[in-house]
C-alpha cells in the first residue's frame, strides 16, 4: 500500500487540478505525517512518477510574480481507477504491524531494570509529545474539513493512548520481567 500515491490521487480527485506546492502545503497543514506515512517532502517525486505512469498529467505551468514556476496536475481516468484500487486495498487490509519494541522487550531480560525503566520512560515521553501534536489538530481546523478528517485524527489519538497504556503497564511490571527467567 503506497499511502503517498493514495494521498496525491485523492487530493487531485477531491480538489481538482492542483500544483505540488499546494499538495505539500495541504499535507503539512493536515499534519498527514501524524496519521499516515505520507511525508510532505516526498510528494514532488511522487507527482513525477505518477505523471510518468499516466495516473496524472500536467495541465500548465504557473509562475505568479517572483515565485518559482509551479506545474499544475490533474488526475487522469487511469488515475481514478488507481485511486479506487488503492482506497479499496486500504479499507480492506487490516494491518496491525509488529512493533520492534516487543522483540526488544522479549530479549531484554539481561538488561538492568533501571536502564529499561529509562528507555520506557523516554518512549512514554515521546508518545505523549506525539499525542500533544495530534491533540492540537482541532486548533488547525480548516473550513473544508470533514467528519472523516476528524475521525482520522481521533483514530490516531486512540492508538497513541493505547500505546501509552501498554508502556505504563510494562513499566509497572518491570520488576517481574527478570523474575520470570
Amino acid at each position: 500500500m503506497n499511502e503517498t500515491r493514495l494521498f496525491v490521487l485523492a487530493a487531485l480527485a477531491r480538489r481538482g487540478p492542483t500544483h505540488g506546492h499546494q499538495l505539500r502545503r495541504d499535507a503539512r497543514l493536515d499534519r498527514a505525517d501524524l496519521w499516515s506515512r505520507v511525508k510532505p517532502g516526498s510528494l514532488y517525486g511522487a507527482l513525477h512518477r505518477m505523471s510518468g505512469e499516466g495516473l496524472i498529467r500536467p495541465l500548465r505551468t504557473e509562475q505568479p510574480g517572483a515565485q518559482p514556476a509551479r506545474t499544475v496536475y490533474e488526475i487522469t481516468d487511469e488515475g481514478l481507477r488507481e485511486l479506487r484500487a488503492l482506497r479499496d486495498e486500504a479499507l480492506s487490509e487490516v494491518a496491525i504491524r509488529p512493533d520492534p519494541v516487543d522483540l526488544a522487550l522479549a530479549v531484554s531480560t539481561d538488561l538492568d531494570p533501571e536502564l529499561l525503566r529509562g528507555y520506557l520512560t523516554d518512549r512514554i515521553a515521546a508518545l505523549r509529545a506525539h499525542a500533544a501534536r495530534i491533540d492540537h489538530q482541532p486548533d488547525r481546523r480548516r473550513p473544508d474539513r470533514r467528519t472523516a478528517d476528524d475521525l482520522v485524527v481521533e483514530h490516531a489519538r486512540m492508538r497513541i493512548r493505547a500505546e501509552i497504556e501498554w508502556h505504563d503497564k510494562v513499566l509497572a511490571d518491570i520488576d517481574t520481567l527478570n523474575a520470570d527467567e
